[in-house]
């Protein structure tokens, strides 16, 4: 797509696909297997070895993140009456499939450099909590929490952590990968994502009883698995349907996509870093934040580059930042509005937008900037080029 000015206009993200994928699904689509089969198979167990053999975690693919994270809820027993805490800053999924299985989200504000959640916020929120029974952190841009903190907050009250990561493959914290901290993690292969299915996700556990109850639930609550009836060379027509599950299974396609993308993620990473460590040289003395990196010998996923505005050093606000940006043929985005300032959230609990000030205060000075792995050299440069020119025009 063009721009006004004839220039090829730069999006925001984009996967990157090679052959290796497209002969992989073709491959899929030859075999008659376009539901879930032996590809989903394979890539469950292609996540396990990426892992770690020792981890002790195993994997159960699902349609999104968000069935992924309802599933691990359900899994727990969260139910009617049930708090489960996490942050306003991240997309609704987190909190919606809180209410999917009528219980009640809790919030507790942010860090305002890493916008992750606060684990003081959150302990000061979970002491107003009797009916506590999850955290769910969420690993802002790729960058995680402190797990440290969350994981001893989670033991004083007894509850369990359920990492949301959907940004954060892959991502470390103290040197051991997200997915091998928290007794259950879920990841994200959204087409945006640092690997990408198109729509997908992955739900790891260590707990056998937890993942098996996953993989019941995740297809009608059927108690066998229907690839196994399906390519058995005996009669296994029986099941038996033990609880009202969900349609939440991954099909083949998408895992054909996983298994080459996972192949690729340290690459991807390594693509990812060394834009972003670009960006931030380059954006140095100019009146922006650029993303502040708590542990810098920690492996930090970059799915997104999130900027802050010093809007008290503009004669522009961020929405017109982004328009410009726009006039200049590069997509940007914005990482979040803020759960407790949409029209549901706000309503059901009476927020208002300082009922998370740090949230609400980043909400109006971030932008996210393109950062994915089919961007060229040219490209970074573009982006690098649009927002030194947009901010030395309109410094104050």
């Amino acid at each position: 797509m063009k721009t006004e000015s004839g220039r090829e206009f730069l999006p925001f993200a984009l996967p990157d696909i090679g052959e290796e994928e497209i002969a992989e699904v073709v491959d899929c689509l030859r075999s008659g297997w376009i539901t879930t089969g032996p590809k989903v198979r394979r890539f469950e167990q292609d996540f396990e070895a990426f892992l770690g053999a020792g981890s002790g975690f195993g994997a159960v693919t699902c349609n999104s993140a968000t069935a992924g994270l309802h599933l691990a809820l359900e899994a727990i027993g969260v139910g009617p009456g049930d708090q489960v805490l996490t942050t306003p800053y991240t997309f609704t999924a987190t909190a919606e499939v809180v209410r999917y299985l009528g219980a009640e989200p809790v919030f507790a504000d942010i860090e305002p450099d890493t916008l992750n959640l606060d684990p003081a916020a959150a302990r000061a929120v979970a002491g107003r909590c009797p009916k506590l029974k999850a955290i769910i952190p969420v690993h802002f841009a790729g960058q995680s929490c402190d797990m440290n903190a969350i994981a001893a907050l989670a033991a004083d009250l007894g509850v369990t952590v359920v990492d949301d990561a959907a940004h954060s493959l892959p991502t470390t914290f103290d040197g051991r990968l997200i997915g091998t901290l928290s007794p259950i993690t879920v990841f994200s292969f959204y087409a945006t994502k640092t690997i990408a299915t198109g729509e997908g996700g992955m739900l790891v556990a260590r707990d056998p009883a937890i993942l098996q109850r996953v993989r019941t639930m995740r297809l009608h609550g059927i108690n066998r698995d229907v690839f196994d009836r399906y390519t058995s060379t005996a009669p296994k027509w029986y099941y038996e349907v033990v609880a009202p599950g969900y349609k939440y299974n991954m099909p083949d396609p998408a895992a054909a996509l996983g298994i080459h993308q996972l192949r690729k993620a340290q690459r991807f990473q390594a693509r990812r870093q060394a834009i972003a460590d670009r960006y931030t040289r380059e954006f140095a003395g100019l009146p922006l934040s650029v993303p502040t990196v708590r542990r810098p010998a920690d492996m930090h996923a970059w799915h997104l580059y999130v900027i802050q505005l010093e809007l008290q050093s503009l004669d522009i606000d961020r929405d017109r930042f982004i328009e410009l940006m726009a006039q200049e043929g590069i997509g940007c985005s914005v990482h979040f509005i803020p759960l407790h300032l949409q029209p549901y959230w706000r309503d059901r609990y009476g927020f208002t937008p300082d009922s998370f000030p740090r949230a609400n205060g980043a909400f109006r000075r971030v932008v996210s900037l393109p950062i994915y792995t089919k961007m060229s050299d040219a490209d970074v440069e573009r982006v690098i080029d649009a927002v030194k020119r947009i901010l030395e025009r309109h410094a104050r």
